[in-house]
């Protein structure tokens, strides 16, 4: 034990020497998180970060096989399910999450609405935070039609017939996001490249910089507490916000997998484009 104790020591010491390793214990002992009735409001936005490095997690361990094209795409998602270890939870794990990561989005946005932590000085911060929501919802509609099966073919379709609607740049945006005048291969495709490279590089930029602002600007007060004089008791973020986060971190993950194991997800049936749209279909709760 005395060895490993020295041995960590020293790389503390290695990396405090090249990268200035304790200059960030002033910072992280600064940081408090103050303490009243509204708090568990706090832990909504902490749950969606973890939800989204699960997303990410998941979605590179289902890049090792998933194949991004139209003869291909269906086979490989149903090879993965079938033929390869864990590969079906690993599936459900990411659908589930995506789900779960939209709804405490969502439940987060609300609270900072309905608790007006968005007055000054933390504008940039909401308006950052309601960007990260659209992205969310862009992970969404471009990752549906990525398993090419008949219900995301004909989905993707009505969607983005709904961005023709948009006045004057309908037409062109429907091109755009298709690559061509219909739902094709092209399009799976380049739902792919944003899926899995243009949305996860906003996203992160975003995310720091939505991080950063909260960091900057610290954990806001209702408006009926700070007439009382603000919070009359507050707690150490590391590590005692942050173990208490933690515990919710995994209390999440046993539910997703939970979710994954008694509700897999399913594959269906594979995209035809010169079939009708079969009935039922509609876009996800979140739309």
């Amino acid at each position: 034990m005395r060895d490993v104790r020295r041995f960590g020591q020293a790389v503390l010491a290695f990396l405090d020497d090249r990268i200035g390793v304790s200059e960030l214990k002033p910072l992280i002992a600064k940081k408090v998180v103050p303490v009243h009735r509204h708090s568990v409001w706090y832990y909504l936005g902490g749950m969606t970060l973890f939800l989204f490095v699960v997303q990410v997690t998941t979605g590179i361990l289902l890049l090792f096989y998933y194949r991004p094209s139209a003869g291909e795409a269906y086979e490989s998602v149903q090879f993965l399910m079938a033929e390869v270890e864990f590969g079906w939870l690993i599936r459900s794990i990411h659908g589930w999450a995506a789900n779960l990561m939209i709804l405490t989005l969502f439940a987060h946005m609300f609270s900072v609405w309905f608790l007006r932590a968005y007055r000054p000085p933390r504008e940039l911060t909401w308006m950052s935070g309601v960007l990260l929501l659209g992205l969310a919802l862009a992970f969404g509609f471009t990752g549906y039609l990525l398993p090419w099966n008949e219900l995301a073919y004909f989905a993707t379709r009505v969607g983005t017939e709904i961005v023709g609607d948009v006045p004057l740049l309908g037409a062109f945006l429907r091109r755009l996001l298709r690559g061509g005048e219909d739902v094709s291969g092209a399009t799976l495709t380049r739902f792919y490249a944003i899926h899995t490279a243009v949305l996860p590089v906003l996203t992160v930029l975003l995310l720091g910089l939505h991080v950063y602002l909260v960091q900057r600007h610290g954990m806001s007060l209702p408006e009926d507490v700070e007439r009382q004089g603000g919070a009359r008791k507050a707690i150490p973020f590391f590590p005692n916000f942050l173990l208490r986060d933690l515990v919710g971190w995994l209390a999440a993950l046993a539910v997703l997998a939970a979710l994954a194991a008694f509700f897999p997800a399913e594959l269906g049936v594979k995209a035809d484009p010169f079939k009708p749209a079969p009935p039922g279909i509609k876009p996800e709760w979140y739309f």
